[in-house]
């Protein structure tokens, strides 16, 4: 089995960890992949990137050679899974809402800990979205960069901790999900030091992605995401399309 791991942003450093933290859940006999868009931010943390990151990933993909048996696409809140359902016949994940009904059968409620504030609210809706928002305790800012994670991981650590602790005590989860592909990897020291369960998006989505192969299911192609009708797309791949500059 084959599963390709996009990231949604270009940071090739972070490419290596997500996949790094899929290979160790992973099964044997399941090779990784993982896919860096060849444009967009170097980190995503708002509508603007989130959009951009999604047309990089079906860029990326598409542009894949080889065969594959599922994808994952690893950016918590991102935009684009459904665009990536719609083009592909095999099963595709998003480590959101892996991560998410994941928690569900682990604890009552949970919440989830992310990094910038400003992503708080595209993360509370893209749980909306997929109806995983009504047993979310809470989603809580870390106040770091997703950059950040990787440049000091002892205080990624410290201040992800410090609102697990929060979400447990004021907000009453039971269980935390780690709201960033950057986090991929520290669920292990988080669970010690919070004593609840914590959930990795990345190790979720391999293991569901894993299962769906295995049972020979994907997505419906009846309605909702049927692949997209057949007509010209102007500049398509868009990584051989000079993008005017736009001031960040």
């Amino acid at each position: 089995m084959r599963i390709l791991v996009a990231n949604v942003n270009t940071t090739q450093s972070m490419t290596d960890s997500i996949a790094a933290q899929a290979r160790r859940v992973a099964a044997s006999g399941t090779e990784i992949i993982g896919l860096t868009p060849r444009f967009g931010a170097v980190s995503c943390e708002g509508n603007f990137e989130s959009y951009l990151a999604a047309i990089g990933v079906m860029d990326r993909v598409l542009s894949y050679e080889g065969p594959y048996d599922a994808v994952i696409q690893a950016g918590y809140g991102e935009h684009g899974r459904e665009g990536l359902q719609e083009l592909l016949d095999v099963p595709v994940v998003d480590i959101t809402e892996a991560a998410a009904s994941t928690a569900m059968f682990l604890g009552h409620k949970y919440s989830v800990v992310t990094t910038l504030d400003r992503t708080v609210p595209l993360i509370e809706d893209r749980l909306k979205l997929a109806g995983l928002d009504v047993r979310c305790a809470s989603v809580r800012a870390s106040g770091l960069s997703v950059l950040e994670l990787e440049v000091d991981p002892d205080r990624a650590i410290e201040a992800i901790v410090e609102q697990a602790l929060l979400a447990v005590s004021e907000d009453k989860a039971e269980v935390i999900v780690l709201g960033c592909g950057g986090m991929a990897g520290l669920d292990e020291q988080i669970r010690r030091r919070a004593d609840v369960p914590v959930v990795d998006g990345v190790a979720a989505a391999v293991t569901i992605a894993e299962s769906l192969v295995r049972m020979g299911l994907s997505t419906s192609k009846v309605r909702t995401y049927a692949h997209p009708r057949s007509k010209s797309v102007t500049g398509w791949p868009l990584a051989g399309v000079d993008v005017p500059a736009v001031p960040l």
